[in-house]
């Protein structure tokens, strides 16, 4: 009988909090809302702190670097699950190449879910300071998560450096947010791309691969937290043989262009998109051309047009490596932040770092 309760009261008190998510879910979409973020966040705390646990049993065995896959896809199989989200990658066979630069469309911290599913093996984690103390910090720490301080810009550089050198001598990989903030909207689009990982590209000579997750809007917003299916493509890697740190410009419009096609074309079509003028694309206005200053000498008003930038088609076939163009026009350049080597990341967002398993 004692054998029966000591079995059966556990069970019981992990019930009862489900059971009652799950009345709270079904009650009104905003109970939906805030029973799957419970949920989610939840389920991130707890495998972060078995993730503790595991980086301890993993270094010991001489695999630390293999800690982030583990508790990455160990997040991914409970809060896939258990929120009913599903992800769906396109052209993971790209990521066996190493190392690269991984740069990613960043718009919550429900990213963390579609990076539990491609987390790579041989895998370390470069992220904002701040996270030192989030429920993540302690397996962060552990598995030899490297921290950049964003308001300190030598810091930053220094870090952004020396992670470079260890992608060389290790032949590890990076990933990063060149969006520099999360940017989530209705329509799918993409905020002008700072050129820190760009830079770190060239300057290791390796190559850039885009990673392209759709806009996940229909399924998690404020307010609303759904289920379904998230698509995440994978693009062909982009040589950075032979460029400089003149040709960052060029590089960095070619990826955004890539990935905002990509964007477009596996995310799901909305309504207000379509009404959407191409003036009006969030994307598109600090690519208007300036307007000159008119002479002292009255003139009649200067009207402007607004031609939409041309989408750069990305390798479908991924045979082989493609090289930027040091052609492309200047005017596509993007504006990049006060400083070119800050660390690409936000709230909830982490750079990750991977290497190919061998």
């Amino acid at each position: 009988m004692s054998f029966l309760a000591l079995l059966i009261k556990p069970l019981a008190y992990i019930s009862v909090p489900v059971i009652v998510l799950r009345t709270i879910a079904s009650a009104s979409p905003v109970g939906r809302y805030y029973a799957q973020l419970t949920i989610y966040l939840g389920t991130l705390a707890v495998v972060s702190t078995w993730g503790v646990f595991v980086a301890v049993g993993m270094t010991l065995v001489g695999r630390r670097h293999d800690v982030n896959y583990v508790v990455a896809r160990s997040f991914y199989a409970i809060a896939s699950r258990v929120l009913d989200i599903q992800v769906e990658v396109e052209g993971e066979e790209h990521l066996q190449t190493c190392p690269v630069v991984m740069v990613g469309n960043h718009q919550s911290m429900l990213d963390i879910l579609y990076l539990g599913r491609m987390f790579p093996r041989k895998a370390s984690i470069m992220a904002k300071k701040e996270l030192q103390w989030s429920p993540l910090g302690p397996w962060m720490f552990m598995s030899g998560a490297v921290f950049v301080d964003r308001g300190n810009s030598a810091r930053a550089h220094g870090s952004l450096a020396a992670a470079g050198d260890e992608m060389k001598a290790k032949g590890i990989s990076l990933m990063m947010y060149p969006e520099g903030t999360r940017h989530c909207q209705e329509v799918p689009s993409l905020l002008p791309f700072k050129k820190g990982a760009f830079h770190l590209a060239v300057e290791a000579g390796i190559p850039v691969i885009p990673v392209v997750c759709e806009n996940y809007w229909r399924i998690y917003r404020k307010g609303v937290f759904g289920s379904g299916t998230i698509r995440v493509r994978v693009l062909p890697p982009i040589s950075t043989a032979g460029l400089s740190a003149s040709d960052v410009p060029e590089l960095t419009t070619l990826v955004r262009d890539q990935m905002l096609a990509a964007l477009r074309e596996i995310s799901v079509r909305v309504t207000s998109e379509e009404d959407m003028k191409p003036a009006e694309q969030p994307e598109m206005q600090a690519e208007l051309p300036p307007v000159e200053e008119p002479d002292p000498i009255p003139a009649t008003p200067v009207e402007v047009g607004s031609d939409e930038v041309p989408d750069v088609p990305s390798d479908e076939d991924g045979s082989e490596t493609p090289s930027v163009d040091t052609s492309l026009s200047r005017s596509l350049r993007q504006e990049g932040s006060a400083s070119e080597y800050g660390t690409e990341t936000d709230d909830e967002g982490m750079v990750v770092v991977g290497r190919q398993h061998h």
